[in-house]
């Protein structure tokens, strides 16, 4: 039986296991600050057509990771909220050193 999780404390773990392969994680990265930047565009100039492609490029950058390199299916499917807030503590642990890049 496949374990649920009910805190994100609980999940972070698993959301790591799931991020073990470093392209996969760098792509991730790449990912997460090419929607910094966008939201930061779309601060900026007020353009808010620009926000349809955070999703694309947050999601586009992880799956390829997890389908190419990874070989897993991502955590989204089951956890969307917890494997959001995995993506931002991992970009933060990534930048902090806390996490391998």
């Amino acid at each position: 039986m496949e374990q649920r999780y009910a805190t994100f404390k609980e999940f972070y773990p698993f959301y790591l296991r799931e991020h073990a392969n470093s392209t996969c994680r760098r792509l991730h990265f790449v990912g997460s600050s090419i929607v910094l930047l966008l939201l930061a565009m779309v601060l900026v100039t007020g353009e808010l057509k620009l926000l349809w492609l955070v999703p694309v490029v947050g999601y586009g950058f992880a799956w390829v990771g997890h389908f190419f390199f990874e070989h897993n299916r991502p955590a989204t499917f089951k956890y969307p909220l917890f494997s959001l807030m995995g993506d931002w503590v991992m970009f933060r642990d990534m930048l902090t050193g806390r996490v391998a890049w």
